[in-house]
């Protein structure tokens, strides 16, 4: 008994096989790996020690053999000498939050996560720690199409809370317990993914993880998946009208939770918890986890009818939430995103709290229920979230200018080009060279990345496409390619694979200009444009040309300029009254391009390259042509 939706297996089934019908076409023969977790963990408080027992069912999706597997022992790098530490101190621009405080730890103050057995099916197995992975070689190969179990005992101690993890946060929160369990690697068509952690990003398999923590009972969690026995737990978690019942003799409470078709557990845990729950339509439960202090309580208490309406735009816009449950925990060190939770840090006034919250949701639509390769894409997650989040922003805070919610990650992305510091979007998050390339990279090109993919297809065809995106491909680890595909069905067949070389693979930057304007002849009633590429990125174009008529009433027209890679055209978007004239397409190869408009040049008043700004033109001081004043 799960949860009410998992008591029912005719209704897991049909969700199950609706997932299938409606997915099953974005697979294209992609396997996947599959896990079922189940872990008993005994926490020690006094030491910030536990320990704990693991058992991983393995099923071996893919098409080969495997003779070894992998886990992630992140604990390990909160190390002095560890990679994650020697990497913050030698990089140009360190995470502050990072620097060198790994460095400085105690040995009662670092992290660890120390195996002490490892058996297959049974058979006990040889292992190598290789600080933050562990290699493992298996007793007998497991075959495609295969299943094995693999069961670990082990200990680990939580470390001085640095990045992400940890306990004693800079906000009091006791423990924030993310990246804190032995978690074995992914392995998909490009082998394995055993990188070690230098405090980026994460990949996991898609699972259901059946965790059961003992603590000191005067703790309140906060945590990924159901809790399985709120009646025995109470604080808030227990059903209405029931009874808590526990042994009041216990030191220490058993808390039981449940998280299926996930690929990540997290939970944090505090004393001094406020635990608040918000019903969205008795379909949802919001959690709300947050320490009782005077002067931010009345802004956690105001940002849960932010969130209920957050979740319903949200639901609409981008897909529907496909789990009962969701937790804003504080704790962590900024905010960070799991499945069905987020740990954010509390102390904020109200749009700031507001703010990390939306965004570390919206992660749960473009990672934790997409689960892409964040270290190879980050920005599909980093990105895409941005994006969506201004959207939100926008749409919770009405009085937004919703012409320049984007405007932000233009600048930096634009920054990047400036200080040519910019890497290609397709560099692995772990070498990036700064910390400020990979941020701007990630999160703010990411975000570019979408909102001209609007400009590309329409707004209405990209709408669409974000919907049938994430019908598409959640929980089913999309890449780059997957999402170009959805967009291109959606645009009606625009071929779009040119966007994502250039956008994705080079640091080519997009930069055109109204070179030149003229009259035909003498008395010429029409008037000629020559427009320069000067960037190396090609893109289609929206040329506004904004004219007196004969009346003398100001006219805007759209010539719109199609991209001969493009293959064929966007439709019209219904801008400028719907006034549009398509005209032949620019061939890429091509630098100039000159047009003819049958308007005389005494009667134009402006010429705009991409008025919507929705264009990442590095230099839009040459997109705007306005006659000297006579």
């Amino acid at each position: 008994n799960k949860t009410d939706m998992y008591k029912s297996p005719i209704l897991w089934l049909a969700l199950l096989l609706c997932a299938a019908s409606t997915t099953a076409y974005a697979q294209q023969q992609r396997w996947q790996m599959r896990v079922k977790y189940a872990m008993d963990i005994d926490m020690d408080v006094k030491t910030h020690r536990f320990k704990g027992k693991q058992r991983v069912v393995l099923y071996n999706n893919s098409n080969e053999t495997l003779d070894r597997v992998f886990y992630h022992l992140y604990f390990n790098a909160f190390q002095p000498g560890s990679m994650m530490d020697v990497r913050s101190r030698n990089i140009s621009d360190p995470d502050m939050r990072v620097a060198s405080r790994i460095s400085k730890l105690k040995p009662d103050e670092i992290g660890y996560q120390n195996v002490r057995s490892l058996r297959q099916s049974g058979v006990p197995l040889d292992f190598q720690v290789n600080e933050s992975i562990l290699e493992v070689r298996l007793a007998r190969p497991i075959a495609a199409g295969g299943v094995d179990t693999f069961d670990m005992e082990f200990e680990a101690q939580v470390p001085l809370q640095i990045r992400r993890s940890g306990r004693n946060s800079s906000e009091g929160v006791d423990y924030s317990m993310t990246q804190w369990y032995p978690k074995m690697c992914n392995f998909d068509e490009q082998g394995w993914h055993a990188n070690p952690y230098v405090g980026r990003e994460f990949y996991g398999i898609w699972g259901d993880f059946d965790v059961k923590i003992s603590i000191d009972r005067n703790y309140i969690l906060g945590a990924s998946g159901y809790l399985q026995n709120p009646n025995e737990i109470g604080c808030g978690y227990e059903d209405t009208g029931a009874k808590v019942v526990n042994d009041p003799k216990a030191e220490k409470l058993t808390w039981h939770f449940f998280a299926p078709n996930v690929h990540d557990f997290a939970w944090g845990a505090d004393r001094d918890y406020i635990h608040d729950v918000v019903d969205l339509n008795d379909t949802i439960k919001i959690h709300f986890l947050y320490q009782d202090e005077a002067e931010h309580k009345e802004n956690w208490k105001k940002a849960q009818g932010y969130m209920v309406n957050a979740f319903k735009f949200i639901q609409n816009r981008y897909g529907v939430y496909p789990f009962r449950q969701y937790s804003f925990i504080q704790g962590g060190d900024g905010g960070m995103e799991y499945p069905m939770c987020t740990l954010i840090t509390g102390r904020r006034n109200l749009g700031s709290l507001v703010g990390v919250m939306v965004h570390e949701l919206m992660h749960n639509w473009y990672q934790m229920l997409m689960g892409t390769n964040e270290s190879l894409y980050a920005w599909m997650d980093e990105g895409f979230t941005s994006y969506a989040s201004a959207v939100v922003m926008a749409y919770l805070f009405p009085n937004t200018n919703q012409a320049t919610i984007h405007e932000s990650a233009y600048k930096g992305y634009f920054a990047l080009i400036e200080q040519k510091i910019e890497e290609p979007l397709s560099t692995h998050a772990d070498h990036f060279q700064s910390n400020t390339a990979y941020g701007q990279a990630a999160y703010s090109k990411g975000e570019v990345f979408l909102h001209q993919m609007e400009y590309i297809i329409g707004k209405e065809a990209f709408d669409k496409g974000m919907l049938d995106y994430y019908d598409a491909w959640r929980f089913r680890h999309p890449n780059p390619n997957d999402f170009v595909r959805i967009m291109e069905k959606a645009s009606g067949g625009l071929e779009l694979d040119w966007y994502k070389e250039y956008f994705v693979n080079s640091i080519h930057f997009v930069d055109y200009a109204v070179k030149e304007i003229g009259s035909t002849s003498t008395d010429s009633t029409e008037t000629k444009i020559t427009l320069e590429r000067i960037g190396k990125f090609p893109m289609p174009l929206d040329l506004v040309v904004e004219y007196e008529d004969e009346k003398g009433k100001t006219v805007e027209m759209l010539y719109y300029i199609p991209l001969d890679l493009m293959r064929g055209e966007k439709k019209s978007e219904g801008l400028y009254g719907g006034r549009r004239t398509t005209l032949p397409d620019w061939r890429w190869t091509h630098p100039k391009y000159e047009l003819t408009i049958a308007v005389p040049q005494s009667k134009i008043l402006k010429i705009s390259i991409d008025p919507t700004n929705r264009l990442a033109d590095y230099k839009r001081g040459n997109n705007l042509y306005v006659p000297a004043k006579k």
